[in-house]
């Protein structure tokens, strides 16, 4: 039989704090310490490895998402063990292809010729319909301040400029990546007409480079995430773990 693991232990082989292990087995992270005759926990090799499972599984899709992985692997068969990390490595390819989807929409910005002096506008219903979302989105856009149009007419009807459609087509490709609105501020704030774009770009391609880290935490979480699954205790030994 092996050797019985402390809490320090288990700290040392995986990188957390002590009260940090304690936090992951009350969470359901790990699975229940067994109890020495003197109170203390007594954790195994599978609690090492679930530790190392959840930390990949933290890097690649955050630990609230990470959290419920474990304890969904943790009691589920081999199949949909798989079917649910499977589904975690579905949703960073995901994230990936509207990220590559957006960097050639920028492209095809950055390929039109810009004529700002050539004083064609568009009205909000020309706009959104060139840009495939609502009225509404682009209302909100500029309650949020990414956009800005001119107001004509006594009604003050909005209208944008060249300039204006150069960033809301941005701004569209971005929120198809799933850029949030505060990022969204970060970009907008740099544009200058199109030349913004090279911005956009490379907070776009940074985006990729973090998505191809997560992914290869996810990869590197599989192997403990495939032996948490694999050494569970049938459930003749449920008892054991209390």
């Amino acid at each position: 039989m092996e050797r019985p693991l402390r809490t320090v232990d288990v700290a040392r082989a995986t990188g957390y704090s002590v009260q940090q292990v304690r936090d992951l087995e009350r969470l359901g992270v790990l699975p229940p310490a067994d109890r020495e005759p003197n109170g203390y926990r007594a954790y195994g090799a599978r609690h090492v490895r679930a530790a190392r499972a959840y930390r990949g599984l933290a890097a690649a899709v955050g630990p609230v998402v990470a959290r419920r992985a474990m304890i969904e692997v943790r009691g589920a068969t081999l199949v949909d063990a798989a079917a649910a990390v499977g589904e975690l490595h579905a949703q960073l390819a995901t994230e990936r292809a509207r990220t590559l989807q957006a960097l050639d929409a920028l492209a095809t910005i950055r390929a039109e010729p810009a004529d700002p002096s050539s004083g064609a506008v568009l009205t909000i219903t020309e706009l959104a319909d060139a840009l495939g979302v609502r009225t509404s989105a682009l209302r909100h856009w500029e309650a949020e301040h990414l956009l800005t149009p001119e107001r004509v007419g006594s009604l003050g009807a909005r209208v944008y400029d060249a300039a204006a459609v150069a960033t809301a087509r941005v701004v569209a490709a971005l929120r198809s990546a799933g850029y949030g609105i505060p990022a969204l501020r970060a970009v907008v704030g740099a544009l200058d007409g199109l030349d913004g774009t090279v911005d956009a770009e490379a907070a776009l391609r940074e985006r990729l480079e973090r998505i191809a880290g997560r992914s290869v935490a996810l990869l590197r979480a599989g192997a403990d995430l495939a032996a948490v699954v694999v050494e569970q205790p049938s459930p003749g030994d449920a008892g054991r773990d209390r």
